[in-house]
């Protein structure tokens, strides 16, 4: 249900407001939106005077914001940037067409992006724009359709298509593999591992799985598999690396498996996106898309 009317103040004074709270000042709110700075005061004390609250205090020449108005001012911001957004993508496309896909940075880089001119060829009414997204968000909080997801099958308020499994594999250089002597499952325990902080129990999980016993497993941190992947191939250590994400370092010779024992990982890929976009065309078509390019990859 929509709010009543009285509540819902007009874009003009919506816009003074922001721009005097963005700046603290009604002189560069004015500039900025190219008014007098009577219109702006004007503005702003008829937003005041429509929700009843006071906004700002003043202080002789300057102005301050009320911890009401501090509140307000992020809200109305964030409203302001999608009512943007959203007309930037009409615009873009105007029959409507636009994908906002937030995606994991290797996942995009080495999966994704190489393989969307092809479904842009194909789909030549939509338009797919990208963020970066580590984590799980709120799509209500984000002007964002859907998302490639991995972890467990839960995601708040959202609904899930299953994309993929995937399977690691221990890398390194053969130079690294060479001047260690890694031959058995057990020889890593004793060279540098490199580890990624969004999965701190894998190479756990893989010791556990090929039966060899260790009391704590150290090594470096990384955030994203394309630094840990870098930092293999420069041969600071063996690193525990998606296979499908490294097809062409393993074939250029680049990266070896350290020793030829993959493991499944514990998760899996996804498609994350409102329920209340699930029939939104574009979703739809990007989604049999990508189900139907990644059947069988691991």
């Amino acid at each position: 249900m929509l709010s009543p009317r009285r509540f819902l103040p007009s874009l003009s004074l919506l816009t003074a407001f922001e721009a005097a709270a963005r700046t603290g000042s009604i002189t560069a709110a004015a500039r900025e939106l190219d008014l007098t700075q009577s219109a702006v005061s004007r503005q702003i004390k008829a937003l005041e005077n429509q929700i009843g609250v006071e906004l700002f205090l003043r202080e002789r020449q300057t102005i301050r914001l009320t911890m009401a108005g501090e509140s307000y001012a992020r809200e109305i911001r964030e409203a302001l940037r999608r009512i943007s957004s959203a007309s930037l993508n009409l615009r873009a496309n105007p029959n409507g067409g636009t994908l906002n896909l937030a995606i994991l940075p290797t996942f995009g880089a080495r999966w994704l992006a190489p393989r969307l001119g092809q479904f842009l060829a194909t789909h030549p009414g939509i338009t797919i724009n990208l963020v970066t997204r580590l984590s799980p968000f709120d799509f209500r909080l984000d002007s964002i359709d859907a998302a490639i997801h991995f972890g467990d099958p839960v995601w708040p308020g959202a609904e899930l298509t299953f994309l993929m499994q995937e399977k690691t594999l221990p890398a390194c250089s053969p130079q690294f593999r060479q001047a260690h002597g890694i031959a058995e499952p057990g020889d890593l325990l004793s060279v540098p591992l490199l580890h990624l902080t969004t999965r701190p129990d894998a190479w756990e999980r893989w010791f556990t799985e090929n039966g060899v016993g260790f009391e704590s497993v150290h090594g470096m941190l990384f955030d994203q598999f394309a630094t840990a992947s870098q930092a293999a191939i420069g041969g600071l250590g063996v690193a525990l690396l998606p296979t499908f994400l490294i097809q062409e370092e393993l074939k250029r010779g680049e990266l070896v498996a350290a020793v030829d024992r993959p493991m499944q990982s514990a998760q899996r890929y996804y498609l994350a996106f409102p329920r209340e976009r699930a029939a939104y065309p574009p979703l739809v078509t990007f989604r049999e898309w990508i189900v139907r390019e990644l059947a069988g990859t691991e």
